[in-house]
């Protein structure tokens, strides 16, 4: 591997150090990154997420995030020093073939970055801003969440409730495929599903069940005849959709009409479809 060339002005606050073997410990939060179920263990365990790319890595720093350590590859030393220049702490270095022995993968976007989590928030806090919400229960899939959180974003939706079994949005996947909209988007996660649903009607929020039954009434229908002026679009899992216990909780179900031949959409998709309906 090509030394960092020490002659060159990186930031104040970097401290650059050259890393040849993949077992330095100092190399442990970013091992085995294609093991979901260990990450999605340990990284919360840990109070940390996973940020991949400059882009990311350089949304998280302006987001007020706090970034524990930075691997990558000598290239990308001067892009990273852009995107970073008020970081203080470790810049690891290594070759390619180092890091990507170590992630498990081949790392395209030249820098991974350990983060620490935000502090939790609250149902009531995300119910009681102003504002439209996304209620997500179940989704497995964090690509999935990460896709959602982008829709919404870009959509106006001010809060997200994930539901206790919903995947992390702040997996690694989920955060790359937001183009870092979990990182600003405000959400929390339920502890009792059924007691935080119920708190969020008695506020006064109106929630709306997306459903790919034909017996819902079309989306722009059901949003036409709201009850109240915030509304809560509460969407269910991967394939089976919302449990029968969301479905009583709703009030009122509403459906994306299809061409003849089609029932349903994937489910970021649909969440797409369903916030720029409730954005107009």
């Amino acid at each position: 591997m090509r030394r960092p060339d020490d002659s060159l002005m990186w930031p104040a606050g970097w401290s650059v150090a050259e890393v040849d073997d993949p077992s330095d410990p100092r190399l442990h939060p970013f091992r085995d990154l294609t093991d979901t179920e260990l990450r999605l263990r340990v990284e919360p365990e840990g109070g940390f997420f996973m940020a991949e790319g400059r882009l990311v890595i350089e949304r998280v720093a302006r987001s007020g995030y706090r970034i524990g350590a930075v691997l990558t590859a000598p290239k990308w030393l001067p892009t990273l020093a852009e995107a970073l220049p008020s970081y203080a702490g470790p810049i690891l270095v290594a070759s390619r073939e180092v890091i990507d022995a170590i992630a498990g993968y081949r790392v395209h976007r030249g820098a991974l970055a350990v983060v620490r989590r935000p502090d939790p928030r609250s149902v009531p806090d995300i119910a009681n801003a102003p504002g439209s919400l996304l209620i997500l229960e179940d989704l497995v899939d964090p690509t999935n969440v990460g896709l959602v959180f982008r829709s919404a974003a870009a959509l106006g939706i001010a809060g997200v409730v994930l539901s206790p079994r919903c995947a992390d949005p702040l997996y690694r996947r989920a955060v790359k495929t937001s183009m870092g909209a979990v990182l600003d988007l405000p959400w929390a996660r339920s502890s009792d599903w059924e007691a935080d649903i119920a708190g969020m009607r008695e506020i006064g929020v109106s929630i709306l069940a997306l459903t790919p039954d034909p017996g819902a009434e079309p989306i722009d229908r059901a949003l036409s005849a709201r009850m109240c002026e915030r509304v809560a679009l509460m969407v269910g899992t991967e394939g089976a959709g919302l449990s029968d216990a969301a479905m009583r909780w709703s009030e009122r179900r509403a459906r994306i009409p299809m061409s003849a031949g089609m029932d349903s959409l994937n489910v970021a998709a649909a969440v797409a479809v369903a916030c720029y309906a409730l954005s107009r």
